[in-house]
């Protein structure tokens, strides 16, 4: 009997390696979140904060340019514009661009991330399990680790959808209004804010997304594939990044133990990490005193990424799958 009769039809495309089977995992993901509307009403939440940074720096400079530059005769005493839109600057460095900025938005929008990722986990990856689709993956030409790949990209969009573009978004907002805070990394030199600015303050703000999304990424993936439902993920998320922070301070701030016990906090880990990355110094950083070193705290998210990756290599073996 010729193919033809059996309605197949050869491939026209193009053959690639098995390695590109991660885009269309990744873009199938992506497309079961992105049709669901508690997808768009989260995000659009996370993005009040960034809205916040963005509309308050315009406010400040539109601000600078209605204050006349002459001084002000206010009774009798003289007021010099000038000075005061500085002193309101200073009292707001977080909105001044400087790597302040961007690790109290980097800071604070962590709590969003974590909610979202927490909700939509099980919609990732967890419904893989669930519904036992992960054996269509896996019995294709392509092995598990293309699979763990393609589910790890998909949950990087995201957080980089939170996180670093609206970072990104930032840094260009302060460059379009002075073009030397895009070229002079010594552009806060007048102490108008602290760190670099220009090229490294972007390398800084990319790095710590980059710490986010990496970290962040494999550690749902291994958390969905082992409870697969929403609920217990909640738990877990609520357990990793809110009790352990709580035992953390507790222990160290209040029963005065060795900072070391701050390592099982882990957002603190991804801070420390992240805010090298932004150009802190160790002591320096907008974190509570005493803190472990950082390279304790790379160990920490290192080890914890090697074991959830060992968990999903077994986890996505022991599937039964008929080639």
């Amino acid at each position: 009997m010729s193919s033809s009769l059996l309605h197949y039809r050869e491939w026209q495309g193009q053959y690639h390696r098995p390695i590109w089977a991660v885009l269309p995992i990744c873009r199938g993901a992506l497309a079961m979140l992105l049709r669901r509307r508690l997808f768009w009403a989260l995000y659009a939440f996370g993005l009040l904060l960034f809205l916040m940074f963005f509309f308050g720096t315009v406010l400040l400079d539109w601000l600078e340019s209605q204050v006349p530059a002459a001084p002000v005769q206010v009774g009798n005493f003289k007021t010099d514009p000038d000075r005061i839109v500085k002193l309101v600057r200073q009292g707001l460095r977080v909105l001044n661009g400087s790597q302040d900025t961007f690790a109290v938005f980097f800071t604070y929008q962590g709590t969003m991330v974590m909610v979202m990722l927490a909700l939509t986990g099980a919609v990732l990856v967890g419904n893989d399990f669930t519904h036992r689709s992960l054996a269509f993956y896996l019995a294709k030409p392509m092995s598990r680790w293309h699979y763990i790949a393609g589910k790890c990209l998909a949950v990087g969009v995201v957080v980089n959808l939170l996180t670093t573009v609206p970072a990104v978004l930032l840094f260009f907002q302060h460059a379009s209004g002075d073009i030397n805070y895009l070229t002079d990394p010594d552009f806060f030199r007048d102490g108008s804010g602290r760190g670099p600015a220009g090229l490294p303050l972007l390398a800084g703000i990319l790095g710590f997304g980059l710490v986010l999304t990496v970290f962040l990424s494999i550690l749902l993936v291994a958390a969905a594939s082992w409870l697969r439902r929403t609920m217990p993920l909640i738990m877990l998320w609520s357990t990793l990044f809110l009790f352990f922070r709580l035992l953390a301070a507790i222990l160290v701030d209040g029963l005065r133990y060795d900072p070391r016990w701050r390592l099982i906090d882990l957002w603190n880990d991804l801070c420390l990490v992240g805010f090298t990355f932004l150009g802190f110094e160790e002591g320096a950083m907008p974190l509570p005193l005493p803190q472990p070193q950082m390279f304790e705290a790379a160990i920490v998210l290192g080890g914890l990424c090697l074991s959830c990756l060992t968990y999903l290599s077994l986890r996505t073996r022991a599937v039964e799958v008929v080639r």
